[in-house]
């Protein structure tokens, strides 16, 4: 199985899905991650990118690629979109982007961000990979899933966005928990600390919060956006 992951920013892919891909990655299958913003610039007053800036892009970059490589996905793509900016983005060119790499990567899978999280980078992402996968599209994709993110999925608006409801849940072990929390660690400048949803102390709590939901000990929780079966 071709698992394609579209994230809007580094760290969105482990977060989202880290202990499912480093399973499947672990059983065979192939991975493929697509981050489509940088993932910096949004704590800047302006956007300028100063040769410390880039510095630091870079670096986040070297991060991705260390957590890639401890998930076992052997490809990463970068887009460098403005952080939190895409909406200064012509629409179509993000779904351009997402369509060439799933006409190249023809994946059976495609997991994605939620289409009502607080992050409108996430919210756009969502709405590029349902317009790229279209039925009748050639780059139509029968399988999609969002995942959650923590800090984003999590502080969703009482009104005005649909609640986070996962209906399909996927069982951790203990090794895979491990994995991802030590992937998602390679990101030095995006782990804050407890209590901050995106800690490491956090995350484990939240693990097991979805795995007693589905009755496991730990667990990642998905929406399943569309599943085609012949």
């Amino acid at each position: 199985m071709k698992i394609l992951v579209v994230a809007a920013h580094p760290d969105d892919e482990v977060l989202g899905c880290g202990g499912y891909l480093y399973t499947r990655i672990l059983s065979g299958d192939s991975a493929r991650i697509l981050i489509l913003g940088e993932g910096i610039t949004s704590r800047l007053e302006k956007r300028v990118v100063t040769d410390e800036v880039a510095r630091d892009l870079e670096a986040l970059k070297k991060n991705a690629a260390a957590c890639a490589a401890k998930l076992g996905a052997g490809e990463l793509f970068f887009k460098d979109l403005p952080d939190n900016r895409f909406d200064s983005i012509d629409f179509l060119d993000i779904v351009k982007m997402v369509e060439k790499h799933i006409r190249e990567f023809k994946p059976d899978v495609v997991f994605t961000h939620f289409s009502g999280d607080l992050n409108i980078d996430h919210r756009i992402s969502y709405n590029a990979v349902m317009t790229a996968a279209r039925p009748h599209s050639s780059a139509f994709v029968p399988e999609i899933y969002s995942f959650e993110v923590p800090s984003s999925t999590d502080l969703i608006p009482p009104s005005g966005f649909a609640a986070y409801q996962p209906n399909f849940y996927f069982a951790l072990t203990q090794e895979a928990l491990e994995a991802k929390l030590a992937a998602y660690s390679n990101y030095v400048s995006e782990v804050p600390a407890f209590p901050h949803s995106r800690s490491i102390e956090s995350l484990k709590i939240h693990h097991a919060k979805r795995g007693i939901e589905c009755g496991a000990l730990r667990a990642e929780s998905f929406i399943q956006i569309r599943r085609v079966v012949s």
